[in-house]
């Protein structure tokens, strides 16, 4: 064979094999799994073949933009496991007639790489290395059942939970998110590898029909969402609308459910409030049940970033929009919520950033720094700090370049917390140490007067759990109504505890 014959050869073997590899690396349809897109059929067997093939093969997955895809009511669970975009197609899911397993992720997005063996007898509060080298950063789970926290209190009490938390462990042994409570033993640890790159999870529109069960025939949280367990995950643009609710129903625990993991980012999302049922709590007395949009459990370093609420965020018959426990490092920028809560803790920075937070406003339980700055919050306090977990924040706060509408005038309060010492929640307890407060607009003109806190103590003169007070408020750049100048506080003590610095 002569050389030009040669050369064409191997330019043909170049091409042929270019084309097989476009061919390799080219987007998973559903279509291909037998996927209708018609609205009808039950779409989620295909839609789970397409994925598995694309997680063996480690391609991405493509819907079509113009189908709709009916999920069914069977209890299948799709491994997300490579980038998928699904632009924008619609998804139905269909809880009104009940499902197989109303506690099941219809989608769950997840690392393929395997537990890493990790021993760790004990760590300190604020411990911040190891002297152990894991071959890649691992997320660790470690819990002490033996010690219970967050013993609630009021009318969903209970007897608390394990002590737990998550960390990023480095392979150089830097602990990232610090370590929250002192453990002595570590009865369980699970430690993940953290995968080197971000997989996306892009567009979506689903649209949910409510279940119609009844909490007094049937009880617990339905998913039926979108959950995601592997670190370094970006969920950009996903659409979740609700109708159908009835005058019964069960709360969802998140349409989009994030963790254990870390580095965790909510993009561009919109996810509707739903509708707020009642039943009887631990206490014996009504309580409401709460169903949230967006939620997190144990993660570090969580970020929403443009997100709202997809109906109006000042409806209080519309219960959430976004609630989480155990989390380090929580940022909001740039969303439009009802609300965002911390339940059982956050810890590092909490910041609500460029943001306007409707009804319930902006709650707190933790410690770190918590900053609340270029926000409008229209709930009837500026931070409510939870009191069935004690009310407290050990650490500071900050508010910068706000504007507080109070709901419903009249005396109003900006940081509402209440902790008589009678309780053991599992924790010392406190109020923040120091407020800072730059540039603060109070917006409602039917405001008749102002304090800082409500009343927060008991009159136990020698409380067993006493409630440390906060130090200081430092002021400088407050509007309000009429010139109205703020109290510090009704309770007589607490005023004469804390110290008021009030500038220009």
């Amino acid at each position: 064979m002569n050389r030009q014959l040669l050369s064409r050869y191997a330019a043909a073997c170049l091409l042929a094999l270019s084309a097989n590899d476009r061919a390799l690396s080219a987007p998973v349809t559903y279509e291909e799994f037998g996927a209708r897109g018609d609205g009808i059929t039950d779409d989620l067997p295909a839609i789970r073949q397409a994925h598995e093939h694309a997680n063996r093969n480690g391609l991405p997955v493509r819907s079509r933009p113009d189908a709709t895809y009916h999920l069914g009511t069977s209890a299948i669970t799709v491994i997300i496991a490579t980038d998928t975009d699904w632009s924008t197609s619609k998804f139905i899911i269909d809880d009104s007639m009940g499902v197989e397993d109303p506690s099941a992720s219809i989608f769950e997005v997840r690392s393929l790489l395997k537990p890493v063996p990790l021993t760790i007898q004990q760590l300190r509060k604020d411990q911040t290395h190891l002297d152990i080298r894991p071959p890649v950063d691992c997320l660790v789970y470690i819990e002490n059942s033996n010690r219970k926290i967050f013993i609630r209190k009021g009318g969903n009490r209970n007897d608390g939970t394990a002590q737990k938390e998550v960390f990023v462990l480095k392979r150089d042994g830097t602990i990232i998110g610090g370590i929250d409570w002192n453990y002595d033993v570590i009865t369980k640890i699970e430690s993940y590898p953290i995968d080197a790159t971000i997989l996306t999870v892009r567009g979506g529109i689903f649209t949910h029909i409510a279940n119609r069960a009844n909490p007094s025939e049937t009880k617990g949280y339905w998913k039926r969402n979108i959950r995601i367990k592997r670190s370094k995950t970006l969920i950009d643009g996903v659409t979740n609308r609700v109708i159908g609710e009835q005058e019964t129903g069960l709360p969802y625990a998140g349409f989009l459910s994030a963790g254990p993991a870390a580095h965790i980012t909510f993009r561009n999302c919109v996810v509707d409030g739903r509708k707020v049922y009642h039943k009887t709590g631990a206490a014996g007395s009504k309580v409401p049940m709460g169903t949230y949009g967006y939620h997190a459990n144990l993660v570090v370093d969580f970020r929403m970033l443009k997100c709202r609420m997809g109906n109006d965020i000042d409806d209080i018959s519309r219960w959430g929009v976004v609630a989480s426990n155990f989390m380090k490092h929580f940022v909001v920028e740039d969303c439009v919520l009802s609300r965002v809560d911390v339940h059982m803790g956050v810890s590092g920075d909490y910041v609500i950033r460029r943001s306007i937070l409707g009804h319930a406003g902006l709650n707190a339980i933790g410690r770190g720094r918590l900053v609340l700055e270029d926000s409008t919050v229209r709930s009837n306090r500026l931070v409510n700090f939870r009191d069935d977990y004690g009310s407290t924040w050990d650490g500071d706060l900050l508010i910068r370049n706000t504007v507080w509408i109070p709901r419903n005038g009249g005396d109003v309060t900006l940081f509402t917390m209440k902790n008589d010492g009678s309780h053991d929640f599992g924790y010392p307890c406190s109020m923040p140490r120091s407020i800072r407060i730059e540039g603060l607009k109070i917006g409602n003109k039917d405001v008749r007067s102002i304090h800082y806190f409500n009343d927060p103590l008991g009159k136990h003169p020698d409380p067993p759990h006493p409630y440390r007070l906060t130090e200081s408020i430092e002021v400088k750049g407050l509007e309000t109504p009429n010139r109205i100048k703020p109290m510090i506080s009704r309770n007589s003590l607490l005023a004469g505890h804390v110290t008021l610095i009030e500038k220009p």
